[in-house]
């Protein structure tokens, strides 16, 4: 089940609509996880991750940047991925088309507040979704290859000490260029290992001719 949602601005992480979860004893335990999306919504920088899930207790952030709006929503742990983000997409492709010339100047929080409605019509129909496809049983091959380079990380490491997303960003990219760099010392290392016993056995044999021929002969 979808949650909550925010929309919030990257540049200055101002929150430009929501929705919450509308049942009352959810809602009261979703207090702060919405403290967390707000605090979130503040982390988020140009260089952060363009798509990115962050664990949070028992349940499940994800969010995704586009036009520098930041689309975020926090899901149970068992609700489909895939889903999620193809909730997100949803909703941000409609956002970006409906607000394209007022999103960047408004100067209040949650202007355009009345995007619930349409939040609230997408989430109902994403989890009736998620609902047919646990009884169908299918997707799940396109679901694992569609999200599993999406980067992954607890809220804490982000929030609590103060890591930003965008040096994780970083670090991933540099553990990228690592693996490559050692991949490919390693590829020069095999091949001149393959030199080497060429060298070895051509002078084995030539010196087995040498042999033969001043030795015997």
């Amino acid at each position: 089940m979808i949650l909550l949602t925010f929309i919030g601005r990257v540049t200055d992480g101002l929150p430009l609509s929501a929705s919450i979860q509308e049942d009352e004893k959810t809602g009261r335990e979703l207090v702060e996880y919405q403290n967390q999306a707000k605090q979130l919504l503040k982390r988020l920088n140009i260089r952060s991750p363009q798509q990115c899930t962050l664990e949070s207790g028992n349940y499940l952030f994800h969010y995704l940047i586009s036009n520098e709006i930041c689309f975020l929503c926090l899901c149970e742990r068992t609700f489909s991925k895939r889903l999620a983000y193809e909730f997100l997409e949803d909703i941000s492709t409609q956002f970006l088309t409906q607000y394209a010339q007022k999103y960047g100047s408004v100067g209040r929080p949650y202007a355009f507040i009345e995007f619930d409605t349409y939040i609230q019509r997408a989430k109902k129909s994403f989890t009736d979704g998620a609902t047919r496809g646990k009884r169908n049983l299918v997707n799940v091959s396109s679901e694992l290859q569609g999200i599993q380079r999406i980067m992954v990380q607890n809220i804490d490491d982000v929030l609590q000490r103060g890591e930003k997303l965008s040096d994780l960003d970083d670090k991933a990219s540099s553990l990228s260029m690592m693996s490559a760099k050692y991949s490919k010392s390693a590829k020069s290392l095999n091949s001149w290992t393959h030199y080497v016993k060429f060298g070895l056995g051509f002078f084995v044999l030539f010196a087995g001719a040498l042999y033969l021929r001043f030795w015997w002969f």
